[in-house]
């Protein structure tokens, strides 16, 4: 596939599926098979300070092929699905001046769905609301949330990352706002006419297989020094970027709240979960072609007959 200035036969090859499941690798052979560069839909791999506990690439593997979206903020800014919605949209406009195949790839959802079907209208949601939730959790703790959320939108619930209470904690203000469940705005994007032809391929595991493969990734992690990037980070520990499995456990540790074994048993625990939240809602959103990912040929094959002859 050819560099060129024209406007038609643009592609946009996205390549999803949950952590750990080979994403990253596939992206990577699927860029250089056809000259194409990478944009992260990753709403962790874009703080800089974040890498080990994100499992970004390689900086090697960067080297190899542009990727964009990785390394893009820090988490002393804000940062968020609005942010990265603008900014990817405008990104794939100059990108698609003059190359015609891109691959996306990541595990976010919303993100994805921000480049699929633009972006639903959340409304604003008034200073003493947020204090009010931030309240619930410093005195309530995230149990409490969780609670209140189940019982208000327990749909979203079941989607959301559960561990992450930021999350539960927008959604939950949303409904007190609207007096409308978090999904209903969730379900109100409309599509929107791209000039670029969508070609999204999710990646999925048998789940013992996924499983092992996440257990693995923390053991790797560790050994790279994940507790070390998590103690240099928890001066930090408030800010809503690290709100996150593989840091929020270690934070319980250094504080005493757990052992060691425990933080890892419990990292690998919650990402487990959310992997299956991951499947739960690539199933519910998107109109995916799914293969194993040892399956390159039959993505491949996939691939080009979207192209045209």
């Amino acid at each position: 596939m050819s560099n060129t200035t024209s406007s038609l036969n643009k592609f946009l090859i996205i390549i999803a599926g949950p952590t750990a499941v080979g994403k990253s690798s596939l992206a990577l052979d699927v860029a250089r098979r056809y000259q194409a560069e990478i944009f992260s839909a990753d709403s962790r791999q874009v703080y800089r300070e974040m890498s080990i506990g994100t499992a970004k690439p390689e900086k090697s593997e960067m080297e190899i092929v542009k990727h964009h979206f990785i390394d893009h903020v820090s988490i002393f800014q804000k940062y968020s699905v609005g942010h990265f919605y603008t900014e990817i949209t405008d990104a794939l406009h100059s990108y698609f001046k003059t190359n015609d195949v891109a691959v996306v790839t990541g595990g976010t959802g919303l993100y994805l769905r921000a480049i699929m079907d633009g972006l639903d209208e959340f409304p604003d949601i008034p200073q003493n609301i947020v204090s009010h939730y931030d309240h619930v959790f410093q005195s309530c703790g995230i149990e409490s949330l969780q609670q209140e959320l189940k019982s208000k939108d327990p749909e979203y619930f079941d989607k959301v990352d559960i561990s992450n209470p930021r999350r539960l904690m927008r959604a939950l203000s949303v409904i007190m706002v609207t007096d409308n469940t978090f999904t209903s705005f969730l379900n109100q994007s409309q599509a929107i006419t791209y000039p670029y032809v969508q070609i999204p391929v999710l990646l999925e595991l048998p789940r013992e297989l996924l499983y092992e493969r996440i257990n693995k990734r923390v053991d790797i992690m560790l050994a790279q020094g994940l507790i070390e990037e998590a103690l240099n980070l928890y001066p930090h520990r408030e800010k809503q970027a690290l709100g996150t499995v593989g840091y929020q456990e270690l934070f319980d540790y250094f504080e005493g709240k757990i052992n060691l074994q425990q933080a890892v048993e419990l990292i690998k625990q919650n990402s487990r979960r959310y992997a299956k939240r991951q499947m739960t809602w690539f199933r519910k959103y998107g109109k995916w072609t799914t293969f194993n990912p040892e399956d390159k040929d039959l993505i491949y094959n996939f691939i080009e007959q979207q192209f045209p002859e």
